[in-house]
């Protein structure tokens, strides 16, 4: 009988590496900012500083995409901008996440009537954090980050599932 039979799925002596992995990228996101309006100023920076200081979640600020796992966009984006976020979406590897910031960025926010703003960067890139208001709480964003890391645990999970389902 092997070990990991007796010992579990879950156990600390054997761990999958697809678990292993998650919990690294979880405990090490670093994201590119790409902060076009007041969202960023207010909310991002301010997070990142001593007060509220994004280090201690293993949350770093990297100016490449090749190097980011997460994209935040925050503040308005519009028509000019769009082939630049699309850009930087592609240039970051796989896995990525994308976190909208504000509501410039979730819903076109006070500019939403103006032809050349998009609704949403949603219609560019997927989203898989939202964070609401105008400008965000740094608390609404370290909380976001949180999400994240609950996010991959649970991909965790269903890749071991269809890995056991599929053979």
């Amino acid at each position: 009988m092997a070990l990991d039979k007796l010992t579990g799925d879950t156990s600390m002596l054997f761990i999958k590496s697809e678990q292993f992995f998650d919990w690294a990228r979880a405990r090490s996101l670093w994201y590119l900012a790409f902060g076009i309006a007041c969202c960023s100023l207010e909310g991002l920076i301010a997070a990142s500083g001593p007060r509220f200081d994004f280090d201690r979640h293993g949350v770093f600020f990297r100016g490449v995409p090749r190097q980011a796992d997460v994209l935040i966009t925050a503040g308005t984006v519009n028509y000019k901008m769009a082939e630049i976020v699309t850009r930087l979406y592609e240039q970051m590897p796989d896995p990525k996440w994308v976190i909208s910031m504000g509501a410039c960025s979730n819903t076109g926010g006070p500019f939403r009537e103006y032809p050349n703003v998009f609704l949403g960067v949603d219609e560019l890139v997927p989203v898989d954090i939202y964070i609401p208001g105008c400008p965000p709480r740094p608390e609404s964003v370290q909380y976001a980050f949180l999400e994240l890391r609950e996010k991959i645990y649970a991909q965790t999970g269903e890749r071991l599932e269809a890995r056991r389902i599929n053979g």
